[in-house]
Protein backbone atom coordinates (compact mmCIF):
# COMPACT_ATOMS: atom_id res chain seq x y z
CA UNK A 1 0.00 0.00 0.00
CA UNK A 2 1.46 3.25 -1.05
CA UNK A 3 2.08 6.09 1.70
CA UNK A 4 0.85 9.66 1.25
CA UNK A 5 3.72 12.30 -0.49
CA UNK A 6 4.41 14.98 -2.60
CA UNK A 7 0.78 16.98 -3.42
CA UNK A 8 -1.21 13.77 -2.33
CA UNK A 9 0.05 11.52 -4.68
CA UNK A 10 0.48 7.90 -3.52
CA UNK A 11 4.07 6.83 -3.42
CA UNK A 12 5.95 3.28 -3.38
CA UNK A 13 9.42 3.78 -3.72
CA UNK A 14 11.76 5.52 -2.06
CA UNK A 15 15.41 7.31 -2.84
CA UNK A 16 17.94 7.91 -0.08
CA UNK A 17 20.89 9.73 -0.41
CA UNK A 18 23.32 11.85 2.12
CA UNK A 19 24.66 15.41 0.98
CA UNK A 20 26.75 18.09 2.19
CA UNK A 21 25.53 19.86 5.29
CA UNK A 22 25.99 23.43 3.29
CA UNK A 23 23.79 21.68 0.02
CA UNK A 24 21.34 20.76 2.21
CA UNK A 25 21.01 24.06 4.00
CA UNK A 26 20.75 25.55 0.57
CA UNK A 27 17.83 23.36 -1.13
CA UNK A 28 15.68 23.76 2.26
CA UNK A 29 16.58 27.80 1.64
CA UNK A 30 15.70 26.81 -1.55
CA UNK A 31 12.00 25.36 -0.50
CA UNK A 32 10.94 27.67 2.07
CA UNK A 33 11.40 30.43 -0.15
CA UNK A 34 9.06 28.54 -2.88
CA UNK A 35 6.67 27.85 0.12
CA UNK A 36 7.31 23.97 0.04
CA UNK A 37 8.21 21.00 2.16
CA UNK A 38 11.46 20.44 1.58
CA UNK A 39 10.70 16.54 0.11
CA UNK A 40 8.37 17.95 -2.31
CA UNK A 41 10.70 20.83 -3.74
CA UNK A 42 13.50 17.98 -3.73
CA UNK A 43 11.10 16.05 -5.27
CA UNK A 44 9.44 18.64 -8.28
CA UNK A 45 13.35 19.57 -9.22
CA UNK A 46 14.76 16.07 -9.31
CA UNK A 47 11.80 15.13 -11.77
CA UNK A 48 11.81 18.22 -13.59
CA UNK A 49 15.33 17.80 -14.21
CA UNK A 50 15.86 14.36 -15.02
CA UNK A 51 12.74 15.37 -17.71
CA UNK A 52 14.87 17.64 -18.92
CA UNK A 53 17.87 15.54 -19.33
CA UNK A 54 15.87 13.07 -21.37
CA UNK A 55 14.29 15.12 -23.75
CA UNK A 56 17.94 16.49 -24.58
CA UNK A 57 18.76 12.74 -24.95
CA UNK A 58 15.74 11.78 -26.51
CA UNK A 59 15.31 14.45 -28.94
CA UNK A 60 16.60 15.42 -32.32
CA UNK A 61 16.50 18.99 -33.60
CA UNK A 62 17.43 19.81 -36.88
CA UNK A 63 18.37 22.68 -39.03
CA UNK A 64 15.34 23.87 -41.12
CA UNK A 65 17.20 22.44 -44.16
CA UNK A 66 18.11 19.63 -42.64
CA UNK A 67 14.77 19.16 -41.50
CA UNK A 68 13.21 20.47 -45.14
CA UNK A 69 16.26 17.39 -46.90
CA UNK A 70 14.64 14.33 -44.25
CA UNK A 71 11.17 14.65 -45.65
CA UNK A 72 11.93 14.70 -48.81
CA UNK A 73 13.89 11.57 -48.41
CA UNK A 74 10.91 9.90 -47.04
CA UNK A 75 9.01 10.97 -49.65
CA UNK A 76 11.28 9.83 -52.22
CA UNK A 77 13.54 7.49 -51.00
CA UNK A 78 16.39 6.55 -53.30
CA UNK A 79 16.84 3.09 -54.85
CA UNK A 80 18.71 0.43 -52.46
CA UNK A 81 21.53 0.26 -53.09
CA UNK A 82 23.48 -2.98 -53.75
CA UNK A 83 25.16 -3.11 -50.22
CA UNK A 84 21.68 -2.94 -48.83
CA UNK A 85 19.64 -5.24 -51.11
CA UNK A 86 23.08 -7.78 -50.13
CA UNK A 87 21.84 -6.95 -46.23
CA UNK A 88 18.08 -7.57 -46.27
CA UNK A 89 18.77 -11.04 -48.49
CA UNK A 90 21.28 -11.85 -45.11
CA UNK A 91 18.58 -10.75 -42.89
CA UNK A 92 16.05 -12.37 -44.46
CA UNK A 93 17.83 -15.61 -44.07
CA UNK A 94 19.22 -15.33 -40.72
CA UNK A 95 15.58 -14.81 -39.84
CA UNK A 96 13.87 -17.82 -41.89
CA UNK A 97 16.52 -20.21 -40.16
CA UNK A 98 15.95 -19.14 -36.73
CA UNK A 99 12.63 -20.12 -36.99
Amino acid sequence: MGRSSVKGRRTEDRMDFRLERDHKALVEKAAAYCGESLTGFAVSTLVREARRVVREHETVVLAASDRDRFLELLDTPPAPTHALRRAAHRHRDLITRSE
